[in-house]
């Protein structure tokens, strides 16, 4: 009997439809359209709204940097921690990713939220969706009770989404950024909290749920 990846890796196999929003697998197919999507601008070029500078590297180099990241993540897996890095599909287009990554989840039910999005689309309320869809992923079908995220002060976009989809300020930590300090908002989001967005059709969960470790 041959396995497909998805069986042998079911991460692979996860897929989040909330009306136009698709939120798929980061398959090797997948790696080019999101690469595409990136080099086609991420955010403007005198702000930087993430810890790590990724989107400064050249251009000639995002596709293998693109390519290690997210063979890293499968490859680093594990129940003590893991990274979930969905591919974001927008009306058939990729536009970006979501992502939720998190340590002992079985124990404490918490995780984070980080994403992107190609600037070309920005505006369209699709970075709200993508959260939306995510954390109502984890919460109806992990058990999730928590979830975090953060957003430099300078990056207000990322902030507004995070309002929008619930989330409570939940302190601020300063970091190094650049060679320089910066405050960055700390967010927290329980499921009580959480503003709805599309209704899930999602496929792949009960395999996914094994593979974690939920019953």
């Amino acid at each position: 009997m041959t396995r497909t990846p998805a069986e042998a890796f079911p991460p692979l196999g996860l897929r989040i439809e909330a009306g136009p929003l698709v939120l798929r697998s980061v398959t090797d197919d997948v790696l080019p359209l999101l690469v595409d999507a990136a080099l086609s601008g991420v955010h403007d070029p005198a702000v930087m709204p993430f810890l790590v500078p990724w989107t400064e590297v050249p251009a000639a180099r995002l596709p293998g940097d693109f390519a290690r990241f997210h063979w890293g993540t499968r490859a680093t897996w594990a129940p003590e921690h893991w990274q979930l890095e969905l591919a974001v599909e927008w009306d058939g287009e990729v536009v970006g990713c979501q992502g939720f990554a998190t340590r002992d989840y079985l124990v404490t039910l918490t995780g984070e939220t980080g994403s992107w999005l190609a600037r070309r689309v920005h505006g369209r309320g699709i970075g709200t969706a993508m959260r939306q869809a995510i954390c109502a992923f984890v919460f109806d079908h992990l058990g999730g009770e928590r979830i975090t995220s953060g957003s430099f002060a300078d990056n207000p976009a990322s902030a507004a989404v995070s309002r929008k989809v619930g989330y409570v300020p939940n302190g601020t930590t300063r970091l190094a950024r650049g060679g320089a300090p910066v405050e960055h908002q700390n967010w927290l989001l329980t499921p009580e909290r959480l503003v709805r967005g599309e209704p899930l059709t999602v496929t792949g969960s009960d395999a996914f749920r094994a593979f974690i470790g939920l019953s």
